[in-house]
């Protein structure tokens, strides 16, 4: 249904997108500093899910619609912008309940797994640059002539989802296996859990601040 000319440009088009790194990357490496690897993963997993429904609401007709409303897009941004800096304080309060022995010993991480996927979820769908590439890059690589536009687009989204799902679990693990490090001390530890904290709050600001590409 769709040429491997075109998944091979679309590929490349999601690749270059991707490597840049945008609010699911730094919010991936900020868990991974305040909650460490699982979590991390856990939330890579979240936002691979929630940028898929990005995919699913473009091939839908609902995605383009967030686009080309100003209104809608703001409040879909201020909406995933509030819930950063609302992890992130929490991270920055409670960065002192982080133990070095949580992290040596089996227990297990702060946050629930299913809780930790929902914060990821939340976050790649309202993501501006996910709403943004999905709604204007991915209808162009469809091709109308043959049909079944919108699973299409279902199939080449699993194109950026897959690549997207390796980048962010690599940064996430990257940036954990920093904090194990710093397990060797809580005051580090602590430490290492407000900057992961501070990292949420800059990144939900420069959501926020962060304009439409018209």
């Amino acid at each position: 249904m769709v040429s491997m000319d075109r998944y091979l440009a679309f590929a490349a088009m999601s690749l270059l997108v991707i490597v840049v790194p945008g609010p699911s990357v730094l919010f991936v490496i900020g868990r991974a500093l305040a909650h460490g690897r699982r979590t991390a993963v856990a939330t890579a997993l979240g936002n691979v899910v929630g940028s898929y429904l990005l995919v699913v609401a473009v091939a839908l007709g609902i995605g383009a619609l967030v686009e080309r409303s100003a209104a809608l897009f703001l409040a879909v941004k201020l909406a995933g912008a509030a819930y950063l800096v609302y992890l992130g304080v929490q991270a920055f309060r409670h960065r002192h309940e982080l133990k070095a022995s949580d992290i040596r010993g089996p227990s297990g991480p702060p946050r629930g797994d299913l809780r930790t996927m929902a914060d990821g979820v939340l976050v790649g769908v309202t993501n501006p640059k996910g709403i943004v590439f999905f709604a204007a890059v991915l209808p162009q690589f469809v091709n109308h002539d043959v049909g079944h536009v919108s699973t299409q687009m279902l199939l080449l989204g699993l194109i950026p989802i897959s690549i997207g799902l390796v980048t962010d679990t690599l940064w996430g693990l990257t940036a954990s296996a920093a904090r194990t490090w710093f397990a060797r001390s809580d005051r580090r530890l602590s430490m290492i859990g407000g900057t992961g904290g501070f990292a949420l709050i800059g990144l939900g600001v420069t959501v926020a601040a962060t304009g439409r590409a018209d």
